[in-house]
């Protein structure tokens, strides 16, 4: 019996237990799965590259990347004349591993472009239905005390093109790449409004942003009074532009514009306020043409980001399929994968700490010897929810809203390596 016939098969088409990646690593499970064995003459052999013999600079005020990883970026969209400042781009999530978003490859999304704030001018306002109105400066609110918390944040418009009549051929990135994952450091928005005295009656508080649009959403006091951050940092150090500097609302599980960046007024109230963005966005418009409003957590979620669309296979061997899940419920509790188009599932092992509201990288090994594949994850939380196949969504919703998607992607592998987007 080979090495490989040892291998213990978890589900079908090649999926390995992932059992295997725990004992030995993939170079472990075949003759260096992607590395070279040197023989003895070749290790005598080998000399220290020119980089090895000679100092390199010194230190530098502020890191800079490697040259060599240049090619990973966020990917725009073009400018659209019609909406000045507004768009979007995506995390190279297919070039990206871990759970944790570099600040500079973090998605973006703007209503009208991102303001040059002066933090000395800018001031955050506390008023409607308390006791006393308070305004805060950012050196003010830098004199609180903190928590730091790691979670998700994803557009609800995120993969919403999987809802078309067609599959796009897109990558990780272009499909997926308006979430991603950070360190998020602020005051507990509970403790300021403590301070300024929540009256009788208030339920909502709205929430507006200093940028050009002056984006507002209404958020129910309830989500606000459990878990809503005043967040002044990301990944430890102080919000960059594009991410809301000086602050920003956080409010981890829901939909990222509800995060109102820049933020500059709270006010609280009985009733939402019936912002722009929250009649002519960010709604889900139904089959029979009605329309759910407020529709905030985020679903249970995953995607494989390799093998992922527009790569290719350039080997026979075994290989790890890995990606990301969340869920705006919970914590992930489990990721299935499958590589014979849901016919057979695996579990994949849970790589990284699983912590609510956070993503979670999961891994299983696949021998993969040229036969054709569709590589499927499904995700579930630790509140039972599991993530649907886009035929259920299409069921349940209709296709005329494109927010909120959280269905499986189906990646195809042929029989040449390529992987493409496709519909099962």
């Amino acid at each position: 019996m080979t090495h490989r016939e040892s291998l213990h098969k978890a589900a079908g088409n090649g999926l390995i237990h992932r059992r295997h990646l725990l004992g030995l690593g993939l170079g472990g499970l075949g003759v260096a799965a992607a590395g070279q064995v040197l023989g003895a003459d070749q290790a005598m052999a080998f000399e220290l590259p020119a980089w090895s013999r000679r100092p390199g600079p010194g230190p530098s005020r502020y890191g800079q990347r490697s040259p060599h990883t240049d090619h990973i970026g966020r990917l725009a969209g073009d400018p659209n004349p019609l909406y000045p400042g507004g768009g979007a781009s995506r995390s190279p999530l297919h070039l990206l591993q871990g759970t944790i978003t570099p600040n500079s490859l973090h998605f973006e999304r703007h209503h009208a472009g991102v303001p040059a704030i002066d933090p000395a001018g800018h001031r955050l306002v506390i008023n409607g239905m308390v006791r006393q109105p308070l305004a805060f400066s950012y050196e003010d609110l830098l004199a609180y005390p903190m928590v730091s918390r790691i979670h998700f944040l994803e557009c609800s418009g995120n993969s919403g093109t999987l809802l078309g009549a067609s599959p796009v051929d897109g990558t990780a990135q272009s499909i997926h790449g308006l979430v991603s994952g950070a360190e998020w450091t602020g005051i507990r928005l509970a403790d300021l409004l403590a301070e300024a005295g929540v009256l009788e009656g208030a339920s909502w508080v709205s929430a507006v942003g200093a940028d050009g649009a002056s984006m507002g959403r209404s958020i129910p006091l309830t989500k606000i009074l459990d878990d809503v951050l005043v967040a002044l940092y990301q990944n430890g150090e102080p919000l960059r532009p594009e991410q809301g500097y000086p602050m920003r609302l956080f409010v981890p599980g829901w939909e990222g514009n509800t995060s109102v960046k820049w933020l500059t007024h709270l006010k609280l109230g009985t009733a939402p306020s019936q912002f722009r963005d929250e009649t002519s966005k960010y709604t889900d418009t139904l089959p029979d043409r009605s329309s759910l409003q407020f529709t905030f957590p985020m679903g249970c979620k995953s995607v494989i980001t390799s093998p992922s669309g527009q790569m290719a296979l350039v080997r026979r061997g075994l290989y790890q399929v890995t990606g990301i899940a969340w869920s705006g419920a919970g914590t992930i509790r489990r990721v299935e994968v499958s590589a014979d188009g849901g016919a057979s599932w695996a579990d994949a092992l849970l790589e990284s700490h699983q912590s609510e509201k956070a993503l979670t990288r999961f891994r299983i090994p696949w021998d993969w010897q040229g036969q054709d594949a569709i590589l499927l994850s499904r995700a579930i939380d630790d509140r039972g929810n599991v993530q649907p196949d886009r035929n259920t969504i299409l069921a349940e919703r209709g296709n005329l809203s494109t927010y909120h998607y959280h269905g499986m992607q189906s990646w195809a592998v042929g029989t040449d390596g390529n992987v493409r987007n496709v519909y099962v």
